[in-house]
């Protein structure tokens, strides 16, 4: 089997709580997991792109519209699971995780977490973090926050507004950096991150990633000049609609 440095996966499930069929949803004239799809094949870095689907319905439409699909099982807690699935049989070194409802993801942004894995192979898995210039961000529960020490690596991700600014800090304008869900992992840190337990901060935010640090693992993270934002709902579509008219 031919040996690859990076892959995308973009993982789709059909079955969203929120919004049924999001996927597919009509944009402009294409389903939203073909713009996903367009704008990852811009990328320079991705050696090969594969849509992991678990319906038949996805993978009619994407290999209609050219893509490589590779069709999972039903049952998967999450979208590293399914990509799991995909990569398992794979000679790969690095696997990019890209979100299937991120219409408006920029190829940069594929390429500067793929360059970091391989720029580095001691790192294991990296993310996105962009400058938050809109403060009503910053306490809204929806965009997730991080901070990171000085080496550029995460010291926790919230739902909260971190860092926390004291009524006794004389530090002016602090800067808040939102978390971009685009994710990187080596092929052996990914099966790792698969199978470590369900943590417990985890659990209290509701943030995958954070069983990684509390773990004891680094996340690598990247600051983007992109922004990007996910369609978890009818009314999220549209604001996409109108950003992209």
């Amino acid at each position: 089997m031919e040996k690859v440095d990076v892959i995308g996966v973009i993982p789709a499930r059909y079955s969203s709580t929120r919004f049924e069929g999001k996927v597919l949803a009509d944009i402009l004239g294409k389903p939203m997991i073909q713009h996903v799809w367009e704008r990852a094949k811009q990328a320079r870095l991705l050696d090969d792109l594969i849509i992991a689907c678990d319906d038949e319905r996805v993978a009619s439409v994407a290999k209609e519209f050219g893509a490589k699909v590779a069709l999972t099982v039903k049952g998967h807690a999450c979208g590293s699971d399914r990509i799991a699935e995909v990569v398992n049989p794979l000679d790969v070194k690095i696997i990019i995780n890209i979100q299937g409802d991120e219409p408006l993801i920029h190829p940069m942004m594929i390429d500067s977490v793929a360059q970091a894995l391989l720029d580095n192979p001691k790192v294991g898995m990296a993310t996105l973090m962009k400058k938050i210039e809109d403060s009503q961000l910053i306490n809204d529960p929806h965009v997730v926050k991080v901070v990171v020490d000085k080496n550029n690596f995460a010291l926790y991700f919230s739902r909260a507004s971190i860092p926390y600014q004291a009524v006794n800090s004389d530090v002016k304008n602090p800067v808040y950096y939102k978390h971009i869900g685009l994710y990187g992992y080596t092929k052996d840190f990914l099966f790792t991150f698969k199978n470590l337990p369900v943590s417990r901060l985890e659990k209290t935010e509701c943030l995958e990633q954070l069983r990684v640090l509390e773990e004891g693992f680094k996340i690598k993270v990247i600051e983007t000049k992109y922004d990007t934002f996910g369609v978890d709902t009818p009314e999220d579509l549209e604001r996409v609609k109108e950003y992209l008219r």
